[in-house]
């Protein structure tokens, strides 16, 4: 079992950054691709980011492709989402979860975070 808990959200103006964390226990997260997901309230819940095992292979929504970058410290068994220039309709809960799935477009994770709040003021 691996507990997955997210820390980093919090209210920003539009146009500032952030940097989300999703710190792993009870296993070691090098073993397992890593995605961060958002849901507005009344929508589904969408992709933003998708990080594989060894950190060389990236997948970003087309919504925020050059202003978001997700990342990975294995050593530290923690991933990470850096947001910049963010708009109000980034704002959403915000959640951190694994696979060990080796396909990096897979739909199907193990493990999840409890979500953190991201509220993005114009």
């Amino acid at each position: 079992q691996m507990t997955l808990v997210e820390s980093g959200g919090g209210l920003v103006q539009a146009g500032g950054s952030l940097k989300l964390s999703c710190a792993a226990s009870g296993r070691t997260l090098r073993r397992y691709n890593m995605g961060w997901f958002r849901q507005a309230p009344g929508k589904i819940r969408e992709t933003v980011a998708v990080i594989n095992w060894s950190g060389d292979s990236t997948y970003y929504a087309d919504s925020v492709k050059g202003r978001f970058t997700i990342s990975r410290d294995n050593s530290a068994n923690t991933g990470y989402l850096q947001m910049n220039s963010l708009k109000p309709e980034d704002t959403a809960v915000y959640y951190c979860a694994a696979t060990g799935s080796y396909d990096l477009r897979t739909q199907q994770y193990d493990y999840w975070g409890q979500g953190t709040q991201v509220t993005v003021s114009s």
